[in-house]
């Protein structure tokens, strides 16, 4: 076993659960940053599950071989609360005590703290926010998962104003990704002949009630309000508006899923006129399909694209090991694209099948939209 593998001997069941094969299998550590507390932690710990369950399923199928050595996946995962700078904390404990080659982290300012410093550290930063700057950075140690957002900005965008309504109150977020979102979509919205008629971010992490900046936007009676953050307090957010007289529809920042902010909201008809990412449960792919029916089996509920983006993606990064024969960042990195291709497509409910140079996963951009009480697919012009 050389340094540059960084391998890490386990012979016991981790903390997450994840059943090594045998009593002398060896295992490489993986690591985790995001929020497991606080208002984001459904969001966080959805992100988690799908990590787990390819772990999981990795380590039942004996793990994979590496220089000679069958080795399986220990998730070492831990909770930053949403915060950049414990985000940091983390991703340096993560290094210096577990070795890990690899830091899995759900939120953008997450991903930028940890690229201050990744490629000095030498570990990959598995990057699961849309934000474009992300992989506009140069960073060579970043792989993007999800699509980048500013499709979704100019889809959603326009939808809303040939179906909604031309003017626009904004009740996203505080948190830097929302703070992108926010710019990016005022700036398409004017741009497009539209008016912003009131501007109130919340703090979605920290806060239930939500009527006070929920009553400021809508006193200006927008046609549709921008709101959006993790599923769970944007649900509670729309459900605040629809209890203070707002009829008009919604543009859910794609972090929100609308299948699962219609759960907290009260029903599909308190996001009726919404528009947003297409939930996972709306694909009806062999892929998709068989893998929502075994997350169902393992954890009893619908999963998010959070679970399915991330579930592929550690498929994929302990592919191109395989592939490769080595946990080096670098080697690693270059063999993304091949491994997307090769690897067993019952793993890959997005079907990811490449990757951009500078490092994002390539995926087809649609939106959903709520119309009748159901969430129904639109293609993207």
């Amino acid at each position: 076993m050389t340094p540059k593998n960084t391998l890490k001997a386990v012979i016991t069941a981790t903390s997450l659960g994840l059943v090594a094969t045998s009593a002398m299998a060896e295992s490489i550590n993986i690591g985790f940053t995001g929020p497991l507390s606080g208002g984001a932690a459904l969001y966080g710990e959805n992100t988690l599950s799908g990590l787990r369950m390819a772990a999981e399923e990795i380590n039942a199928a004996g793990g994979f071989d590496l220089n000679g050595e069958q080795v399986t996946i220990n998730l070492v995962a831990l909770d930053d609360r949403y915060s950049p700078a414990q985000a940091a904390t983390n991703a340096k404990r993560l290094k210096q005590d577990n070795g890990v080659s690899a830091i899995f982290v759900p939120h953008s300012g997450g991903v930028f703290a940890l690229q201050d410093f990744n490629e000095k550290d030498d570990f990959l930063v598995m990057a699961y926010t849309s934000v474009p700057t992300v992989t506009e950075k140069g960073n060579t140690l970043t792989l993007r998962i999800p699509p980048t957002f500013d499709g979704y900005v100019r889809a959603f965008t326009d939808y809303a104003m040939n179906n909604l309504g031309t003017t626009l109150g904004m009740a996203g977020a505080t948190h830097e990704y929302a703070k992108i979102w926010d710019e990016m979509i005022q700036q398409t919205w004017e741009a497009r002949g539209g008016t912003v008629v009131a501007d109130n971010p919340m703090d979605y992490n920290k806060s239930a009630d939500f009527y006070t900046g929920v009553s400021r936007v809508i006193a200006e009676n927008p046609d549709v309000m921008f709101v959006g953050g993790a599923s769970e307090p944007t649900g509670l957010v729309i459900q605040q508006a629809r209890q203070l007289g707002f009829q008009g529809g919604f543009i859910v920042m794609d972090q929100a899923k609308i299948d699962e902010v219609a759960q907290v909201a009260g029903g599909m008809d308190m996001v009726e006129g919404a528009v947003g990412v297409v939930p996972l449960s709306v694909y009806e792919t062999e892929a998709a399909t068989g893998f929502i029916e075994r997350y169902q089996a393992n954890y009893g509920k619908v999963p998010g694209s959070e679970a399915a983006y991330n579930y592929l993606a550690l498929h994929a990064l302990v592919e191109a090991m395989d592939m490769t024969e080595s946990t080096d960042p670098t080697t690693v990195r270059a063999a993304i694209g091949e491994a997307l291709l090769s690897m067993d497509s019952s793993k890959n409910p997005y079907e990811v099948h490449s990757v951009t140079e500078n490092g994002g996963f390539v995926t087809v951009t649609t939106l959903a939209v709520v119309e009748n009480g159901e969430i129904v697919r639109k293609e993207i012009e």
